[in-house]
């Protein structure tokens, strides 16, 4: 147990750090802090759940003692305790129906990618509840953080600085419709990128006890494609409730827009071209970011047309040697 203190401690410090490299205000804070979870949850994977809640509840403190109480609010519920959940949620197993007493079912993958879409999602939502309940209140007090924001640039950039900081009205009223669901679309992104970073990680270290599952076989559970289509419906609706609905929509199309990923790692299997043309869609996704929207629909669609299993079949069993 002391040893999983002094990791959880260790781990918290690190999250810690990078977390609080956001105050540097330098180009390279960014990717840190987008990376704060990741020794959280390496804690959670390779030593166990207690020594990255330890590590969570530590950073928060540390975060406390240097930057104030809204800020360690902020990386409990963004980085410490989602880190430390999903950790957990990968680790935890059950005895597999087969009558073995030493076969285990994991947690599986997909399940993981919709707790990472909630967590997302809970995340803006918490951040629009501290401001208010009301729509309007929102929206106001973000397009005045947004207009202090354009005057700080714009008095960084001076007299040379790009027109739209100087007059950023319209720009103003597009992010602040844009802003909450794009804000839980990356924050599911972390989740999931830094779950499988650390997974990498401690599988390399050999201390994943976990056997690595196959990612291209990930599904979701059936309430998600009805979730995901009455968040999307309520979206329309004007004030707050159109507000979280598509902060919920938002979160969860992204997690579709990973199964699509997932989908096209399984129907390219056996192709020769199959090294080129997902490095075609990494690289496409990556460079224009839009083309995201096409594997959220495949992801989407995967549930309704099984795209995998007709691809299974068309290639048929693997030749016998």
């Amino acid at each position: 147990m002391l040893q999983f203190g002094f990791i959880g401690l260790g781990s918290g410090a690190a999250a810690a750090l990078l977390f609080a490299s956001v105050t540097s205000g330098t180009a390279l804070s960014i990717p840190l802090a987008y990376l704060a979870p990741l020794p959280i949850m390496i804690a959670a994977l390779g030593w166990s759940h207690w020594a990255a809640l330890i590590g969570a509840l530590a950073g928060g403190f540390a975060i406390w003692l240097f930057f104030g109480g809204l800020f360690s609010i902020g990386f409990l519920a963004g980085i410490g305790l989602p880190g430390w959940w999903l950790g957990y949620l990968t680790m935890l197993a059950r005895p597999a129906g087969n009558g073995s007493p030493t076969a285990l079912e994991w947690y599986p993958p997909g399940r993981l990618v919709v707790w990472s879409a909630a967590m997302a999602a809970a995340l803006v939502l918490l951040t629009i509840v501290s401001v208010g309940f009301g729509a309007d209140e929102f929206r106001q007090a973000l397009r005045a953080a947004l207009r202090e924001v354009f005057r700080i640039a714009a008095t960084e950039s001076g007299a040379s600085g790009p027109a739209t900081f100087r007059d950023p009205g319209r720009l103003i009223d597009v992010l602040v419709v844009a802003l909450p669901p794009a804000t839980a679309v990356m924050a599911l992104i972390t989740n999931t990128f830094n779950l499988w970073l650390a997974a990498r990680i401690v599988r390399f270290s050999g201390r994943l006890t976990r056997p690595w599952p196959v990612l291209s076989e990930m599904t979701f559970p059936p309430f998600t494609a009805a979730a995901l289509g009455a968040a999307t419906a309520l979206s329309f609706i004007d004030g707050m409730v159109g507000i979280v609905a598509g902060v919920v929509a938002a979160s969860l199309l992204m997690a579709y827009g990973v199964l699509g990923f997932a989908v096209m790692h399984a129907v390219t299997r056996g192709m020769a071209s199959r090294g080129f043309v997902l490095a075609g869609i990494y690289a496409s996704v990556l460079i224009f970011g839009w083309p995201v929207l096409a594997l959220c629909l495949v992801g989407l669609s995967e549930t309704f047309f099984h795209f995998r299993v007709r691809a299974a079949v068309k290639r048929g069993p693997p030749a016998s040697t």
